[in-house]
């Protein structure tokens, strides 16, 4: 397998790209070639099948998806309460907003997962590793609620971003007065997190 990794990880985030716009089954090597506007036969030089890319794809997502360690810290400076957590979630719906294509393709992965049982195992232990850590965090950092609060606020900021970036208008007037994504997150936070 060819060794440059800044070429691997473009092809890894071309692969992304391919993931969100064509789903699964449009993932193929000449399609991920086509994105990066690299030679065909390029990817099959650096993955060894479409389980692999997978896999890097996987792994790939949870870093460009993941929290940025300044705006943790500087949210971290405001006292452990409610509003604290709607910043949180309102960080996570603007990563969301702004990296669209990594989370369709991160609902792309949750999809083929249902047909694909090693990839299934591998991206249950990655997505469930997630959970875990947002529970420690949430437990570290002394936020209001336990581990029900952030796994419930887990489920409801799920199906939130995934109306958002699907289908934006089935929210669009549901709740009279409450904007979207901004004020449905405010609501869902009100709903699930304790004051204190």
């Amino acid at each position: 397998m060819a060794g440059n990794p800044e070429r691997r990880a473009a092809l890894v985030d071309a692969g992304i790209a391919v993931l969100a716009q064509e789903g699964a089954r449009g993932l193929t090597f000449r399609a991920v070639d086509g994105e990066a506007g690299v030679p065909t036969g390029t990817a099959s030089n650096y993955f060894a099948g479409r389980d692999e890319l997978l896999r890097q794809i996987d792994a790939r997502l949870h870093i460009r998806l993941a929290p940025d360690p300044e705006v943790t810290e500087t949210l971290l400076r405001a006292p452990r309460d409610r509003s604290l957590v709607t910043a949180f979630m309102r960080d996570i719906m603007d990563r969301a907003t702004r990296d669209r294509t990594g989370y369709l393709a991160l609902l792309e992965m949750r999809l083929e997962a249902t047909r694909r049982p090693d990839l299934r195992a591998s991206f249950t232990e990655s997505v469930r590793g997630d959970l875990e850590q947002g529970m420690e965090f949430h437990r570290q950092a002394g936020l209001p609620g336990g581990d029900e609060t952030v796994t419930v606020l887990y489920l409801a900021m799920l199906g939130l971003i995934l109306e958002h970036l699907t289908l934006p208008d089935v929210l669009d007037g549901a709740l009279e007065g409450v904007s979207v994504p901004e004020g449905l997150v405010e609501r869902i936070v009100t709903t699930i997190v304790p004051e204190k």
